[in-house]
């Protein structure tokens, strides 16, 4: 059973729909006991980086998360809140990626950056049977910068990790659940890890 964590982030249809369509079993749900004995998570998110924390924190997950031993997938603000820290608000995240998430910088680009752009330099199981320089969809502000756990680059403005992985640990700064079958794909891959 694959668990959506639910911490009033934003609308959850388009993932609950997505993981419809590959026939995926999932349950949505904030409480700990069935976070814990998932086979698989998926912390999704649209919104600030500070709020997103602060509901965490109000259900006590913050300190559930970084101990999950299922695979876990980090979705756009959920991805970030993986990270150690943002610009956003100035917040303290769950520090399992040592990034830090900036606000896109560039030249002449629009905030927010919204729409399709491709995703290169791949290296995870998420990206296995899809092509590097693939199309995504995108919708954020910030991002969390390049390192050794970069599994994906994007550039927008600049160069920034729009995948991560260590460990059991995945994110991506795109939205696979709105990015059509190739989306899909990544969910399925996804899935299909074990620990």
């Amino acid at each position: 059973m694959t668990v959506i964590i639910d911490y009033n982030t934003g609308n959850l249809f388009s993932l609950m729909s997505a993981l419809e369509r590959i026939g995926t079993e999932y349950k949505v749900t904030s409480d700990p006991q069935d976070i814990l004995s998932a086979d698989s998570v998926i912390l999704p998110g649209v919104g600030e980086a500070s709020n997103a924390m602060s509901e965490l924190r109000q259900r006590g997950l913050e300190k559930i998360v970084p101990i999950i031993k299922a695979p876990v997938l980090g979705i756009c603000i959920g991805m970030q809140i993986m990270c150690s820290s943002s610009e956003e608000s100035d917040t303290d995240c769950l520090g399992i990626f040592p990034n830090k998430v900036s606000r896109l910088r560039g030249p002449g680009i629009k905030i927010p950056h919204m729409g399709w752009n491709n995703v290169e330099n791949t290296k995870s199981p998420l990206f296995t049977g899809i092509q590097d320089g693939a199309y995504f969809y995108f919708v954020h502000s910030f991002a969390p910068e390049c390192n050794e756990l970069t599994a994906a680059t994007t550039e927008y403005g600049s160069v920034f990790s729009s995948a991560l992985s260590e460990k059991n640990f995945y994110g991506t700064q795109f939205h696979p659940e709105k990015s059509g079958e190739i989306g899909e794909k990544i969910l399925r891959n996804f899935i299909e890890i074990n620990f």
